[in-house]
């Protein structure tokens, strides 16, 4: 039995917060794991942003909503879906991501879990579990699944080690240089057949 497992925000959608940043108008929400490493003092202050701006779980989801997938992602993973069991494993929030899920046909997705109060503002945040997308990986190999996971940054090279085979979608130049051992696609095209040639070798 063969599963894909595949990050979400820059493989079939846009990175969230740099969109919902660009479309709001509030530069201060661009800022990321790359300015600011430690990502609790970074939620908490996305969340201060949005509470400053009086920006509510329903304002947030209907700019998301607008974003809708990038482009050639829901027919690339239609397809996917028709030849293996696939598992979006993503460190974004099921409250943020559910809009761009339906416009996907609802791929099961494992990420984590906002909380907001009665007016709908966000004031917490809950991590499924830490490191979440190598643990899943690691059990989905315990379940006798052989796993292949694509995904495009720092935080998905953990899951690519993890699983039987692991490739880069469109990756920075950085992240190419520091983990050579990955093969590097740049279109749907090349992720398929990059699947395609890892599956046949499992």
């Amino acid at each position: 039995m063969q599963l894909v497992c595949l990050d979400l925000e820059g493989v079939l959608v846009p990175e969230i917060w740099i969109e919902f940043s660009q479309r709001t108008g509030i530069p201060e929400l661009r800022r990321t794991t790359r300015d600011e490493p430690d990502y609790d003092k970074l939620m908490k202050y996305r969340l201060d942003i949005l509470a400053q701006h009086k920006l509510g779980l329903p304002d947030i989801q209907k700019v998301i909503a607008a974003m809708g997938p990038m482009p050639g992602a829901k027919d690339f993973l239609d397809d996917l879906r028709q030849r293996f069991q696939v598992i979006i494993l993503s460190d974004t929030f099921y409250e943020f991501a559910m809009p761009l899920m339906r416009q996907l046909n609802m791929p099961t997705l494992f990420c984590h879990k906002l909380e907001a109060d009665a007016s709908g503002i966000l004031v917490n945040y809950h991590l499924r579990m830490p490191d979440q997308k190598r643990e899943a990986v690691k059990r989905f190999r315990e379940l006798n699944f052989k796993t292949i996971a694509a995904g495009d940054s720092y935080n998905d090279t953990a899951m690519l080690s993890e699983a039987h085979a692991g490739i880069l979608f469109h990756p920075p130049e950085n992240v190419i240089r520091e983990f050579p051992q990955f093969p590097v696609t740049m279109n749907y095209a090349e992720l398929d057949a990059e699947i395609r040639k890892a599956s046949e070798k499992l």
